[in-house]
């Protein structure tokens, strides 16, 4: 039975989980840039936290797919209603575009991704320094992109759960009663 005021179950696992460790990645990432002493350490878990959000993001399409999320309050404005359209299908597109090219710019510098001792992805582009350089700014470009995306997803959810208090950030939350009025 679908429920047309919440998300699904496994969207909500799926945000939650997804949104710490994409928080947790950009941390890592921050942390990778300015720590020299900790670059090794912290590279090993950004490697497979990576993998981990693109195969998390791809399930969450599917799931999004099978069971589409609640609608939008009626009353909506409509461009508040296309800059929520469009603020997911950047949130989606970064969330599987910026572990693909870190994969990709990884690949192309020739360096292995370990997954977990010794699982080892395969390189999916040939090794080359030129597209390594094209590819390592982009990767950090569509990090502070996503980063940005997700600041403006934050202010848009307390908007929704502070001052519209229409229900849409009780959506995505885990509920603790059968029902709440959206």
């Amino acid at each position: 039975m679908s429920d047309p005021v919440h998300f699904n179950l496994q969207a909500r696992l799926l945000h939650w989980t997804m949104a710490a460790m994409v928080l947790a990645m950009l941390f890592i990432g921050v942390a990778m840039v300015t720590s020299v002493a900790h670059y090794h350490a912290l590279v090993a878990l950004h490697r497979p936290l990576g993998i981990g959000i693109l195969i998390l993001a791809v399930l969450r399409l599917i799931n999004r797919w099978r069971s589409p999320p609640p609608e939008l309050p009626s009353d909506l404005p409509g461009w508040q209603r296309q800059a929520a359209h469009a603020s997911h299908i950047l949130l989606y597109g970064l969330m599987l575009a910026l572990p693909l090219v870190g994969w990709a710019m990884l690949s192309a510098a020739g360096y292995p991704i370990g997954i977990a001792g010794s699982v080892v992805l395969p390189p999916i582009l040939p090794r080359d320094p030129a597209l390594y350089t094209w590819l390592r700014p982009l990767h950090t470009v569509f990090a502070y992109t996503l980063f940005g995306i997700i600041l403006a997803h934050l202010g848009a959810a307390l908007m929704h759960g502070l001052i519209r208090r229409d229900g849409v950030l009780g959506s995505m939350a885990f509920r603790l009663t059968a029902s709440q009025p959206r």
